[in-house]
C-alpha cells in the first residue's frame, strides 16, 4: 500500500483535513481504493472529554470510537468507512507503550521515545493496510509543535524502510498577503519546509493556501527555496462558495496527476463527473431558506460542523441553499424572545449537547416550533427538550425535566439508561456507535428513509423515559423508531404538526454532499413549504 503523509506549516486551521478528504475523493474518482487516518499530538486518548467550544465536535464512528472532526470529513468526501484504526492520539500511543512496559515486553531495556514510541506510531501504520491502494495520513498540529515531533521522526524512519517511491509527502502552507503591499509573502512557507527538513522530511508537494492568484514568479520563487518542482507548488485559492467545490479545483490543479506519477501509479481514467456537478449546482442561484440552530456552542462554528454539512447536502439534493442562523440559546428566556428571534424562520433545529446551561432556552424554542407550526428537528439533546417541552406544555407538568439538570423532578421525562447509571468514568463511557432502529410504518421518518430498519450512530447518557410512553402517545406525541435490541425510543413525532420530529441519534454523521441524509432532506423540504425563500 502507497502512503500520503499531510503536513501543517505556519499556522493551524488550516484545512489540512479538507484537503485529505478532497484528495481521496479525487483518488477514487480514478478508481482506487482509499484509506484516510489522523494522528493528533495532544495525550488525550481520544477527543470526547473535550468542550466543543476549544476543540470542535466529537465525531462518531460506527464502532463507537470518538474522533476529532476531520475524520467526518474524510467519510464526507470518500467512501471509507472507518474505524477505531482509523485514529490515533499520542495518548493512545503513550498508553500502549507504558503497558508494554508493565507487561515486561521490554524487560532489560530503557523506554524511550525513539525507538519505542516510534516504532509503535509505524506499527499503528501498517495495521491500517486492509486492502487499499492508498492511505492518506494527516498529522494534526502545526510544523514546530513540540508534541508532534515523535509521529515527524516515525514518518522519516517509515518512508527509509517502505522506500521513497511508497511514501509522499504533501505539506499544506499559508501564503500571507498584505494588502498594504498588494503581494504575497512566501517567506512563512520557506520557513515552514526548512523546519520540515530540519526534522529530515523533504515535503513532495506544497499545497499553498492563498486569496490571491500565485503567480510564476511566486511559483518559481517556492520551488527554488523549498527545493521542490515548480509544478509540485499547488494552488489551493480560498473558495468563493464550498467545500465541495475544493475536489474539482485540486484536479484542475493536477494534484492528483502528481501523486499518481510520484507513487508510480500508472494513469487512470478520472470519473469526476459527480464533482463537476455538485460544484455547478452550488453556484447556481438558488432560493434561501432559514434555518435557526439553537445551541449553546454557537461562539465555535466547529462544534456543530456535520450539522451544518447535512444542512447544506440537503440543499443541494433541494436544489436550494441553506442559510443557518446560529441562535445562543441562553438568549431565549422568554416567549417574547422566541417570538423576536424565531418567527421569521423556515425551520428550527436544536442539537446535541451536555449540562444545564442554556437548555430552558432550548426548551422554549421546541415549544415555540410545536405551537407555531414552525418545522422542528430535534437531535439527541434536541429530541430530550422536545419531550420536555411536550410535557410542560401540552401535558401540563411545569416542573417535568431530565434527571441530567434536576436529579429531584417529580416528572423525569429523560433519565439515564440502564446501562448508564454506575458509571462515573467521562471518557469513552457513553452510548456510542451503531444501532439498529425499527421504523413505524406510514410514519414522516419511514417516509423519508424509505425503509423499516436502519443504522445510526449515537452518543448519549440519558433517554426518554418509557414510563410516560402511553400519556405522550395520548396526547399527540407518538412514538415512531425504536431500538431494536432493547425497545429504547430511538424517534418522536407530532403527526398533527407539519414536520416535528425529534431523534436521538445523530443522522448528521452519515450525510454525503452526493447522498443528502433522509431526515435532513425531508425536514430542508418541509422548511421550504412553510416558509418564504429568498431569492
Amino acid at each position: 500500500m502507497k502512503h500520503i503523509f499531510v503536513t501543517g506549516g505556519v499556522v493551524s486551521s488550516l484545512g489540512k483535513g479538507l484537503t485529505s478528504g478532497a484528495l481521496g475523493a479525487l483518488l477514487e474518482c480514478h478508481g482506487l481504493r482509499v484509506e484516510l487516518q489522523k494522528f493528533d499530538p495532544y495525550l488525550n486518548l481520544d477527543p470526547g472529554t473535550m468542550s466543543p467550544l476549544q476543540h470542535g465536535e466529537v465525531y462518531v464512528l460506527d464502532d463507537g470510537t470518538e474522533t476529532d472532526l476531520d475524520l467526518g470529513h474524510y467519510e464526507r468526501f470518500t467512501h471509507a468507512i472507518l474505524s477505531r484504526e482509523n485514529s490515533l492520539t499520542a495518548g493512545r500511543i503513550y498508553e500502549s507503550v507504558l503497558q508494554k512496559e508493565r507487561n515486561g515486553d521490554y524487560l532489560g531495556q530503557t523506554v524511550q521515545v525513539i525507538p519505542h514510541i516510534t516504532d509503535e506510531i509505524k506499527s499503528h501504520l501498517r495495521r491500517v493496510d486492509t486492502g487499499a491502494d492508498l492511505c492518506i495520513t494527516e498529522i494534526g498540529g502545526t510544523i514546530g509543535d513540540i508534541e508532534s515531533l515523535p509521529f515527524l521522526e516515525a514518518l522519516r524512519q517509515f518512508a527509509l524502510e517502505e522506500g521513497r517511491e511508497n511514501v509522499l509527502f504533501m505539506h499544506l502552507t499559508l501564503l500571507l498577503y498584505l494588502r498594504s503591499a498588494e503581494e504575497l509573502k512566501t517567506k512563512p512557507t520557506q520557513q515552514s519546509v526548512a523546519k520540515l527538513r530540519e526534522i529530515g522530511i523533504q515535503p513532495d508537494i506544497l499545497v499553498c493556501r492563498t486569496e490571491q492568484p500565485i503567480t510564476p514568479t511566486i511559483r518559481q520563487k517556492i520551488s527554488l527555496f523549498c527545493n521542490v518542482p515548480p509544478q509540485a507548488v499547488v494552488e489551493e485559492r480560498d473558495l468563493q462558495h464550498s467545500i465541495y467545490e475544493l475536489p474539482h479545483v485540486l484536479h484542475q490543479e493536477k494534484l492528483d496527476a502528481l501523486v499518481l506519477q510520484h507513487l508510480q501509479l500508472a494513469p487512470r481514467e478520472c470519473h469526476i463527473e459527480v464533482w463537476e456537478k455538485i460544484s455547478q449546482q452550488i453556484q447556481q442561484t438558488k432560493p434561501i431558506y432559514h434555518i435557526g440552530l439553537i445551541g449553546k456552542y454557537i461562539s465555535c462554528k466547529d462544534a456543530y460542523k456535520s450539522i451544518y454539512e447535512a444542512l447544506a447536502h440537503a440543499g443541494i439534493a433541494l436544489s436550494c441553499s441553506v442559510k443557518a442562523v446560529a441562535i445562543d440559546s441562553e438568549t431565549l428566556l422568554s416567549e417574547k424572545d422566541c417570538h423576536e428571534q424565531l418567527r421569521t424562520l423556515d425551520g428550527i433545529l436544536t442539537p446535541g449537547g451536555f449540562g444545564t446551561r442554556g437548555i430552558e432556552g432550548k426548551i422554549l424554542a421546541a415549544n415555540y416550533a410545536r405551537e407555531h407550526a414552525i418545522p422542528y428537528f430535534g437531535i439527541c439533546l434536541g429530541m430530550q427538550v422536545a419531550a420536555i417541552a411536550f410535557a410542560r406544555n401540552v401535558l401540563q407538568w411545569p416542573h417535568a425535566n431530565s434527571t441530567e439538570f434536576d436529579p429531584q423532578t417529580p416528572h423525569p421525562i429523560i433519565c439515564r439508561m440502564a446501562g448508564q447509571k454506575d458509571t462515573d468514568v467521562k471518557g469513552g463511557s457513553m452510548h456510542l456507535g451503531a444501532i439498529t432502529c425499527h421504523l413505524s410504518a406510514g410514519t414522516l421518518s419511514q417516509k423519508a428513509y424509505g425503509k423499516n430498519y436502519i443504522s445510526e450512530r449515537h452518543r448519549h447518557r440519558y433517554e426518554f423515559n418509557s414510563t410516560f410512553e402511553e400519556e405522550f402517545q395520548k396526547h399527540g406525541m407518538v412514538i415512531t423508531g425504536r431500538c431494536l435490541d432493547n425497545h429504547a425510543i430511538e424517534i418522536l413525532e407530532i403527526p398533527a404538526h407539519p414536520w416535528y420530529v425529534a431523534v436521538q441519534f445523530h443522522p448528521e454523521f452519515l450525510s454525503k454532499p452526493w447522498q443528502a441524509h433522509p431526515l435532513f432532506r425531508s425536514f430542508l423540504q418541509a422548511a421550504s413549504h412553510h416558509g418564504h425563500a429568498n431569492d
